[in-house]
């Protein structure tokens, strides 16, 4: 599949969605838009990716050059910025199918949904979540798979990348190992799996468990794509849903080196990491004996290799466990504790 990926201002350091896919998906970035980097290229601002070229805009690309346009940003609220609406018009009416992760759906907005009736398209909203979910009943644990679960210390700590950097290299070690994905991110990768921020809260954890009950048999090892973070003021509810729906038997704690207070809410600081790790097996406690076992550290912010190898063991003398950046420094230290 051919896609163009909408990141207008928010390329590389907000677009999550969009460096998921350029990394892991299965998919030809044909070009990325962001008018603030147009003219250059992925390689240019990230060096270990798809690379393909940045341009302003849908109207930039041949109507035959594309198949699809996929949303790869997603901001707090999960809401549609009109100034997209040019580009997403572009993309129906060239023939391209559109994929969007937002909490707005494309499909019910009415421009939209006439374009894709008279273009033959599809719109295909992936936070749209299956209407027949209910609640848990608490026997995800009873799977054969070990149920391996990333954690964080705020959103946009590297859980989803975690996640698949674990799934992929323990597959390439010999593994039998799956992917449970929970966001529009990880969905959008793995061609499958529920939104459980877009879940009714009473079904959150019956959402996961059924994820789980679906591979856990076929499987021996299930990484389970992680959100937001137990402290967190606005999405606390859906890490949480994840925690007891999964009833994981390990937990990898995931932080962005050098973060001290969560990101859009900074009245919040962070509290230490001992916090977290009680917090998090406390909780997961008296559905799962749940425990953090590894700590994955994102370093993207530092320059040098040689202070983002300090940071990491920094980060694993705080944690008393073994850590690493799964990008970086790769996953050899944490399969080691979890395969």
């Amino acid at each position: 599949m051919r896609v163009a990926i909408l990141a207008h201002e928010k390329f590389p350091d907000r677009a999550k969605t969009a460096l998921g896919v350029l990394r892991y998906a299965d998919h030809d970035a044909v070009a990325v838009l962001d008018r603030a980097n147009d003219g250059r290229h992925v390689a240019d601002l990230v060096p270990d990716v798809q690379d393909a070229p940045i341009v302003s805009g849908m109207a930039d690309l041949e109507p035959d050059a594309v198949d699809t346009l996929l949303i790869g940003i997603a901001p707090i609220g999960g809401g549609f910025d009109e100034s997209w609406r040019e580009d997403v018009r572009t993309a129906l009416e060239y023939g391209c199918d559109v994929i969007s992760g937002l909490h707005y759906f494309l499909a019910e907005d009415e421009e939209f949904a006439r374009l894709a009736a008279d273009n033959d398209c599809e719109i295909r909203d992936v936070r749209n979540p299956p209407a027949d979910l209910t609640v848990a009943d608490g026997i995800a644990d009873q799977v054969d798979a070990e149920v391996i679960l990333t954690v964080g210390t705020d959103c946009s700590v590297g859980k989803m990348t975690t996640t698949m950097e674990l799934a992929r290299d323990a597959r390439a070690a010999g593994h039998d190992a799956a992917v449970i994905p929970t966001g529009q991110t990880g969905i959008m990768i793995e061609g499958w799996g529920t939104p459980i921020d877009r879940v009714v809260s009473d079904f959150t954890a019956g959402a996961v468990e059924e994820m789980i009950l679906e591979k856990g048999d076929d499987h021996d090892y299930l990484f389970v794509e992680g959100q937001g973070s137990i402290i967190h003021p606005a999405y606390s509810a859906v890490t949480l849903g994840i925690l007891h729906g999964s009833m994981a038997d390990t937990l990898v704690l995931c932080h962005n080196a050098d973060q001290d207070a969560i990101h859009g809410y900074e009245s919040v600081a962070l509290p230490s990491l001992r916090t977290y790790i009680d917090l998090y097996e406390s909780i997961a406690a008296p559905v799962a004996d749940s425990r953090v076992v590894a700590g994955a550290l994102n370093t993207s912010g530092l320059e040098s290799d040689e202070r983002a190898r300090e940071a990491v063991d920094e980060y694993a003398d705080a944690l008393g466990r073994p850590a690493t950046d799964v990008i970086r420094f790769g996953t050899d230290e944490l399969l080691e504790v979890l395969c």
